[in-house]
C-alpha cells in the first residue's frame, strides 16, 4: 500500500484531494503540505528515513502553482537524490505537462480532480513501485462508501431527504430551490439551505455550515450572497454569510461586534456592524 503526501497552497483543494486519496484502500497513508517548505520539510525526513524507514513516503501528489518554489522546482530538486518519492502534479493547467514528463513524473492529474482519474494515478504509481499484487479500486474508482475514512474534515451525510425538492406541478419552476448540491468523491448530496446556519469563504470556494457539519462548493460567497438574499442570509463580514434567524446572541464588547451562530463565535465588521443591529431589532419587534 501507498504512503502518499499532498502539496497544495489551496486549502480546500487539498482537503479534498486528501478525502479521495484516503478513501482509496491502495493507499495506507495520506498527509498533506500547504506551502513548499512544509513539503520540502517533510520529504526530506522521508529522504532521511529511507524509503523503508517508519517516515517514508512512496508518491507526492504535487501541486505545480504555488507561492515561493513551485511543484516543477521541488521535483527538479528531488532528482539529485538516488531514490525519491514518486511524482504525480496535480494542476489547473496543461501547459506543463511536457516539463513534467521531463522531470519523470508518474502522471498529470489535471484539477478539478475527478475521482477515476486519480484512481488511475495511484495504479500507476502502484505499477512503477511494483506493487500490481495489491487490491485494485472497484471498477477503477476507490469505494470510498466501503473504506475506513480517517480523513479529519468532516463531510456529513445530508440531513433530510432529496425528494424534498420541489418539483414539476408544486411551484418548483417558480420557486427558489431548496437546496443546494455538493459534490464529494464522485457523489452528489443536497443540502437543504433551511439547514445551513452560515458559510464561510474560502477563496472561490464556500464552506457551508450546518449543525452536523460543514460542506464545501465551489461558489464564491457573493454568488451565495446574492441568491439567498431572500431567505434571510446577511453579510456580516468579508469571510462570512449568516441565516438571520440562526443568530442566537449579539455581542458589543470594546468596539468590537460578534455574533453567536450555535457554537460558533464570529466577528462583524463596522460596515455592517449598524445594518445588522437594525435588522435583528426589526426581526425581535416582528
Amino acid at each position: 500500500m501507498l504512503r502518499v503526501l499532498a502539496v497544495d497552497d489551496e486549502e480546500p483543494l487539498l482537503e479534498e484531494l486528501l478525502f479521495l486519496l484516503r478513501s482509496d484502500p491502495r493507499v495506507r497513508s495520506a498527509e498533506g503540505a500547504s506551502d513548499a517548505t512544509g513539503a520540502l520539510r517533510r520529504i526530506t525526513r522521508a529522504l532521511e528515513a529511507g524509503p523503508d524507514g517508519a517516515e517514508g513516503i512512496d508518491v507526492v501528489f504535487l501541486d505545480i502553482h504555488m507561492a515561493g518554489l513551485t511543484g516543477l522546482d521541488i521535483a527538479r530538486l528531488l532528482t539529485g537524490f538516488a531514490r525519491p518519492p514518486l511524482i504525480v502534479f496535480v494542476t489547473a493547467h496543461e501547459g506543463f505537462a511536457v516539463q513534467a514528463f521531463d522531470l519523470k513524473a508518474v502522471d498529470y492529474v489535471l484539477k478539478p480532480v475527478r475521482p477515476e482519474r486519480l484512481a488511475e494515478a495511484v495504479r500507476r504509481a502502484r505499477a512503477q513501485l511494483g506493487r500490481d499484487g495489491e487490491p485494485p479500486a472497484v471498477g477503477g474508482v476507490p469505494p470510498a462508501a466501503h473504506a475506513p475514512n480517517p480523513n479529519p474534515y468532516p463531510y456529513p451525510p445530508l440531513a433530510g431527504p432529496a425528494s424534498a425538492r420541489p418539483g414539476p406541478g408544486a411551484g418548483g419552476a417558480d420557486r427558489a430551490p431548496e437546496q443546494i448540491a455538493v459534490e464529494l468523491g464522485g457523489v452528489t448530496r443536497f443540502v437543504a439551505i433551511a439547514d445551513i446556519t452560515y458559510v464561510e469563504a474560502q477563496g472561490d470556494y464556500a464552506r457551508l455550515h450546518t449543525t452536523e457539519g460543514s460542506h464545501l462548493v465551489r461558489i464564491p460567497l457573493s454568488t451565495l450572497e446574492e441568491r439567498w438574499a431572500a431567505r434571510g442570509f446577511v453579510r456580516i463580514h468579508r469571510r462570512h454569510l449568516v441565516a438571520l434567524g440562526r443568530i442566537d446572541e449579539l455581542r458589543l464588547d470594546a468596539g468590537t461586534t460578534t455574533v453567536r451562530v450555535g457554537a460558533a463565535e464570529l466577528q462583524v465588521s463596522r460596515r455592517h456592524a449598524r445594518e445588522l443591529r437594525d435588522l435583528l431589532v426589526r426581526r425581535a419587534a416582528g
